[in-house]
């Protein structure tokens, strides 16, 4: 998976996507996922770093079915959470302290 934070004022917002979906384009009911543009291209990571990150940042952006099943692995989704665009699921976690 590929991990990219943003800094935005105070807040910090990882970017989650699984690594086959970069470059990708997905459109349904007006929902896009636009895995072409830089917001998701990042770094490869493993499991143990993603989780950490996941922990230590405000926001988490994911896309994936591998990206989504590590937050449900770590107590960080619920299933009512997910979304999907074109049976590609992502979802937003707004981690509160």
């Amino acid at each position: 998976m590929l991990t990219k934070i943003h800094k935005k004022g105070d807040q910090t917002i990882l970017a989650l996507c699984d690594s086959d979906l970069i470059g990708k384009k997905f459109e349904e009911n007006q929902v896009i996922l636009d895995l072409e543009s830089e917001f998701y291209q990042g770094e490869e990571q493993d499991n143990d770093m993603i989780a950490d990150m996941m922990r230590n940042v405000d926001i988490v952006n994911m896309v994936g079915e591998k990206s989504i099943a590590l937050a449900q692995k770590e107590g960080l989704l619920g299933k009512d959470e997910i979304k999907e665009v074109q049976g590609i699921p992502h979802a937003q976690i707004i981690l509160m302290d």
